[in-house]
C-alpha cells in the first residue's frame, strides 16, 4: 500500500522559535524537563517554568490529537532505553506489514540520520527530528514533522522517540498508544527503576527473547514488576532478529485499524 508514496527524509534540527522563547526568553530550552524550576518576576511573583513548559506541550498534544482523530490516523509513540532494539522492531514490522498497512514514521534522535535512512530504504515515508541536547520529543516537534509527512487518512504513524526511559515519560505527543520496549539484555527490574514510563504506557514489548538461554533475565519477574506499576499493560515477547513472537504484535496492530 505504500508504493504510492515518495519516501522523503527531512531534518528538523531544533525546536521551534515559538517554543524556545515564548515562555522564558532567558531559560535554556535544553533544560525543559518537568523539574521544579522557578524564577521570580519583577513584581516578586514565582513563575514555575516546569509547569509552564508542560502546559505548552499539552496544548500542542491536544492539537495533534485533533488532527489525528480527524484523519483517523493511529499514532504509536515508541520509547525505550538505547540498545533495546527499538529500531530493529520497527524495521521488521514495516518490512512484514507494509503491503497491508499504510505506515508513516517520525524518527527522533539527538544526532544523525542513521535510523531515518534505514526506514527510508524500506520505501516508507519518514521524517527525522534531531533534537540536539534535548533528550525527548515534544508535541510541537511532532506537529512540524507531521506537516512535512502529510500522512494519509486511516494510516498508522510510528513515532520513534529519543532513546531514554526518563525524559519522554512526561511529554504527551498526542499519540493513541505509548509502547515501551525493553530487552533481555537489560535488567528485569527496569519497570520499577523507571516507573513513570511504564505507568504511562499501554504496551510493553520484551525484545531479544532469542538470547534468554544465555542471560540471567526472568521474563515473568519483569512482567510482574511492570504490572505492579501498571496492571493494564499489554505484553508482547518477541525477537526482532528471528521473528519469534512478532505475529502476535502484528495481529494487535492490525486490530487497531478495524
Amino acid at each position: 500500500m505504500c508504493d504510492t508514496h515518495t519516501p522523503n527524509t527531512i531534518i528538523i534540527s531544533k525546536p521551534s522559535e515559538q517554543q524556545t522563547h515564548s515562555h522564558h526568553e532567558h531559560h535554556d530550552h535544553h533544560h525543559s524537563h518537568p523539574h521544579d524550576h522557578s524564577h521570580t518576576d519583577n513584581e516578586g511573583r514565582v513563575i514555575d517554568l516546569g509547569k509552564d513548559i508542560m502546559q505548552f506541550n499539552d496544548v500542542g498534544a491536544a492539537r495533534n490529537r485533533g488532527y489525528f482523530d480527524a484523519k483517523e490516523i493511529v499514532v504509536l509513540n515508541l520509547v525505550s532505553s538505547p540498545g533495546s532494539g527499538k529500531t530493529s522492531i520497527l524495521e521488521k514490522t514495516l518490512t512484514d506489514l507494509k503491503e497491508e498497512i499504510n505506515f508513516y514514521v517520525i524518527e527522533g534522535d539527538q544526532q544523525t540520520m542513521n535510523d531515518a535512512d534505514r526506514i527510508d530504504s524500506l520505501g516508507i515515508p519518514v521524517v527525522q527530528i534531531n533534537t540536539g541536547a534535548l533528550c525527548h520529543l515534544e508535541s510541537d516537534m511532532v506537529y512540524e514533522a507531521v506537516k512535512n509527512l502529510n500522512p494519509a487518512p486511516k494510516s498508522i504513524l510510528m513515532v520513534e522517540n529519543v532513546g531514554n526511559l526518563v525524559c519522554p515519560s512526561k511529554f504527551n505527543l498526542g499519540e493513541d498508544y505509548r509502547v515501551v520496549i525493553i530487552s533481555t539484555t537489560e535488567g528485569d527490574d527496569k519497570p520499577i527503576k523507571y516507573p513513570d514510563m511504564f505507568e504511562g504506557s499501554d504496551v510493553c514489548i520484551i525484545n531479544k527473547i532469542d538470547l534468554l538461554p544465555y542471560l540471567n533475565f526472568d521474563v515473568e519477574k519483569a512482567k510482574d514488576y511492570a504490572r505492579k506499576v501498571n496492571p493494564k499493560l499489554i505484553f508482547f515477547e518477541v525477537s526482532a532478529i528471528t521473528g519469534e513472537g512478532m505475529r502476535n504484535w502484528y495481529e494487535w496492530l492490525k486490530e487497531l485499524r478495524v
